[in-house]
């Protein structure tokens, strides 16, 4: 038998459980998982590497086309950050571009920005907005092929910016969802109370606040778990399928569980910066490390990590959500880009903290990385180490302690709150569909293999 790839002697993450065996790739696919394969074009030696399925991060900002953000992050810089990482795919956001992803049109746009860049592959949320519910907008999308659909309950947006993305108020919602659900596809919801957290980030400037610890304290976990209730309540209505981003307190996953137990199409995903990083450190660390919903604090941390250990999260995610460094470099957190760049850090991270610290099953690990995200998002041939399905693998070199450097970061703008961070785990190679998109030692191919997929 021959085949054009062999990754050879490593503790293998199969569907059924971690194995030492040996994996074969053939025409970019999986074709054959056992003992001493032979006859191979490219033999890849994995001895002391776990041989993990790529990671299917399914929240990840490209701000190309970017108009006024181009120089935020583009797909070339963006998708190799996510090769150095371990992230083989990756479920674009449809917002921080020029313009949104809300139409067919936009989508064809965003397509051809990137075409020839991809370092990984990249499928795409559309745009659920208020200005696009009356002319076909949702249908439109879905027929194009995006595999689910995005909506702010927060505050988003420049509506100065023509084309700019914008929050659903409750109407939009709702006959969003109704739309959507016709679609048979998800929608990913951003859950927090604009009002609220708007009015209170307002009084806190006037009093004077500038940290990042007083900017936590104005979005208080009500101001999450009120529009999750009010989300899930709007899918009963409707029978939308929906998926709440980046909770960051157990309370939010809570409303899930019980949705979920009352038979509510409904998961949720937390963020990789939520199982690392405590609100006593941010002030240390500064802008770099704000977002929405904020880091919480070591309780809420706890928490997150007790729900995702029981199945109960779907999955950890980047939300990278880069911007340039003027408006992260600001003397008040509170005018600060509220966004994270993290997309590179998912693999080595989490693995040091979820299966070096906290002994997490490799199994287990696999499923929150790969396998649960993309069944849920309708990525078939995604997610796991199986006979048929697409050769996206990271191989990981466990206890293998460095500390980031900024320019280590393959970001076009080389920040992120994780830089000085010692981490015990490195991605040691990431493959898509059978080629070697990056190797330690060597840096990121030159090549672009990467493709778009519509569904």
């Amino acid at each position: 038998m021959s085949y054009d790839l062999i990754i050879k002697n490593g503790l293998v993450i199969t569907e059924s459980g971690d194995v030492h065996a040996d994996v074969a790739v053939r025409s970019g696919k999986i074709a054959a998982i056992g003992p001493d394969l032979e006859g191979a074009k490219e033999v890849i030696d994995a001895k002391g590497l776990i041989v993990s399925p790529g990671m299917v991060d399914i929240h990840v900002h490209i701000t190309e086309p970017g108009g006024v953000r181009a120089e935020w992050e583009g797909y070339e810089t963006g998708t190799s950050a996510c090769a150095k990482g371990g992230v083989t795919t990756i479920v674009e956001m449809p917002l921080n571009q020029l313009p949104a992803t809300t139409s067919g049109e936009s989508l064809k746009t965003k397509i051809a920005a990137g075409e020839g860049k991809l370092r990984v592959d990249v499928a795409s949320f559309g745009g659920l907005v208020p200005y696009n519910l009356e002319n076909g907008g949702i249908a439109e999308q879905a027929e194009m092929g995006v595999v689910a659909y995005k909506c702010f309950m927060g505050t988003c947006g420049d509506p100065t910016l023509k084309g700019d993305f914008a929050n659903v108020d409750d109407y939009a919602l709702w006959e969003g969802m109704r739309q959507i659900a016709k679609t048979g596809k998800i929608l990913a919801i951003h859950a927090e109370n604009a009002p609220i957290t708007d009015m209170l980030g307002k009084l806190a400037k006037e009093r004077g606040e500038t940290k990042v610890s007083q900017y936590v304290a104005t979005r208080p976990v009500f101001t999450e778990v009120e529009p999750i209730r009010r989300a899930i309540y709007f899918a009963k209505q409707t029978g939308c399928r929906i998926h709440i981003c980046h909770i960051a307190c157990p309370e939010g996953v809570e409303e899930v569980i019980k949705a979920r137990a009352e038979g509510v199409d409904v998961t949720c995903e937390t963020c990789i910066h939520y199982l690392y990083l405590t609100t006593d450190e941010l002030d240390a660390i500064g802008a770099a490390a704000k977002c929405s919903p904020p880091i919480r604090d070591k309780a809420a941390q706890d928490g997150l990590w007790k729900y995702l250990i029981a199945g109960h999260i779907l999955t950890a995610v980047s939300d990278h959500s880069p911007c340039t460094f003027d408006l992260k470099d600001k003397p008040n957190a509170f005018d600060a880009w509220g966004g994270i760049s993290a997309v590179q850090n998912n693999i080595d991270l989490f693995f040091d903290e979820a299966v070096q610290k906290r002994g997490m099953p490799l199994k287990l690990f696999a499923d929150i990385i790969a396998k649960n995200p993309a069944d849920r998002f309708d990525l078939p041939t995604k997610g796991s180490i199986s006979v048929g399905k697409d050769a996206d693998f990271v191989l990981i070199k466990p206890k293998s302690s460095y500390t980031l450097k900024a320019d280590d970061l393959e970001y076009r703008n080389k920040f992120s709150a994780y830089v000085g961070r010692t981490i015990n785990a490195q991605v040691a190679r990431a493959i898509v569909r059978g080629t070697t998109v990056y190797a330690l030692g060597e840096g990121v191919a030159k090549k672009p293999v990467g493709k778009f997929i519509l569904r």
